[in-house]
């Protein structure tokens, strides 16, 4: 009896054992699948990983330099909006995540990194106030005639994107993204739409929302960039939107040496016709090579529109109904590497037109790219002790200067070390926006490249 006890005992932990086992099984199995699944909805990590292999260190340098002009250009922006062109420092608070300050970092700190474009001072009652210096105005005023003297050409990227849209019409606060980037004025939305009705007009839907919409297709601006470099002398052709067999211009990073493996690929691709982004895409097949490729000319010309000749990928990724676009994006930039770079610094990623680009140069830089380079030069530099100015008396702002020195105020000033920048404010920044002293850049990307 205890023998056959015994051997129903044994066979009852077989059984058990044996759905112990297959439980496993099948939790590890959808465990497994749960991961791949994962994985394929997964993008970020795979653009950084991919990116990582093709890195162009000159474009990443750009990426850098651009990030610290850019928040300087921000609170120019905020002080030239302002009546007398001056603000207090606590109301400039408001705007510590657009410059990526966070606390306990100071607003003031920040502003005194560039004392050439900003200056500090303290009222009657002791508030500390923001303006710019004569320099800095200078350079605001020659802004100003800059962005006039650019407005028709923006005028004309502005209504060759609305003519590669879908419906001939995009939503005005798209558009806005792209203001800085296409070289618009200030007063886009209010007053610059409405400069050019032979071109767009503003229009609202039924649900209020303002679009810009194409007045009349003028068969003139239907003609790529890349048709123009092309036709040369030839170029005042007025073709019809259609199939084109234009290669796209390549440059891949000196030390990439696996791009020889994918040759055949690559020269398989830019032989293959694609649809010019001024045709009608209307019942094109998402996913088909040729849908692709349209998506790849249409990039290329956006990028060609802008003054810098790149672009934030968010903003790219607004569009992809209005222009016909992959869902998936970001892997058709990456994959075509050749034609443009993706750099993944910062919270966003950017994407350059890498043909514009010689080393860390734009190649043909328009006038609002040199007035950038000037912003950037002076920004961030060695410098000694300056005091906080002051004016007497606010009611008499318009007859006094607002840079009135007074002896008996607080000396807030700090010393700014050599070679600082914006970013040399300590180790508070966000986490996946850390930046870098341009030279620790180049000395970081030149002690890993291989001997």
């Amino acid at each position: 009896m205890q023998l056959i006890h015994f051997r129903r005992k044994m066979m009852a932990y077989r059984v058990i054992g044996t759905v112990i086992e297959l439980n496993c099984s099948k939790y590890a199995s959808g465990y497994k699948e749960s991961l791949q699944h994962t994985r394929l909805m997964t993008t970020s990590k795979r653009v950084q990983d991919r990116s990582t292999q093709k890195r162009v260190h000159d474009l990443e340098i750009v990426t850098e330099k651009w990030k610290i002009v850019s928040k300087v250009l921000f609170l120019m922006e905020v002080l030239k909006k302002e009546a007398e062109q001056i603000i207090t420092v606590r109301s400039l608070d408001q705007y510590r995540r657009q410059v990526n300050l966070p606390k306990p970092h100071k607003i003031s700190d920040f502003i005194r990194k560039s004392p050439k474009l900003f200056e500090l001072y303290k009222d009657q009652k002791g508030v500390l106030w923001c303006g710019m210096t004569k320099e800095g105005e200078d350079l605001v005023a020659e802004e100003e005639r800059l962005l006039e003297e650019h407005a028709d050409k923006a005028a004309e990227h502005v209504t060759r994107f609305l003519m590669m849209s879908i419906d001939k019409r995009l939503p005005l606060d798209k558009i806005a993204h792209f203001r800085r980037d296409f070289g618009l004025p200030y007063d886009f939305r209010t007053s610059w739409v409405r400069k050019y009705p032979q071109h767009f007009r503003v229009v609202k839907s039924e649900d209020e929302l303002e679009y810009l919409e194409l007045v009349s297709w003028n068969p003139a601006l239907a003609v790529t960039e890349l048709e123009k470099k092309a036709n040369g002398a030839n170029g005042d052709i007025l073709p019809t939107p259609g199939l084109l067999s234009l290669p796209f211009p390549l440059k891949f990073p000196p030390n990439y040496k696996k791009v020889y493996r994918y040759g055949g690929k690559i020269d398989h691709f830019q032989k293959r016709s694609y649809l010019s982004p001024y045709a009608d895409a209307r019942g094109m097949k998402a996913g088909s090579r040729e849908f692709d490729k349209r998506a790849v000319a249409i990039m290329h010309e956006l990028l060609s529109f802008t003054i810098e000749k790149r672009l934030v990928t968010d903003h790219l990724t607004h569009f992809r109904w209005e222009l016909v676009m992959p869902q998936k994006l970001m892997r058709l930039l990456l994959k075509h590497f050749g034609i443009f770079y993706v750099s993944e610094r910062g919270k966003r990623f950017s994407v350059f037109l890498t043909e514009a680009y010689e080393g860390s140069e734009l190649i043909d830089k328009c006038p609002l790219v040199l007035w950038k380079e000037k912003v950037q030069n002076l920004i961030g530099y060695r410098g000694r002790k300056r005091r906080i100015e002051t004016f007497d008396d606010l009611t008499d702002m318009a007859d006094t200067s607002l840079f009135e020195m007074d002896s008996e105020n607080e000396n807030f000033d700090a010393e700014l070390e050599q070679g600082e920048t914006i970013d040399g404010l300590g180790n508070g920044l966000l986490a996946d926006d850390v930046e870098m002293e341009i030279g620790e850049i180049c000395n970081a990307y030149k002690d890993n490249e291989p001997s």
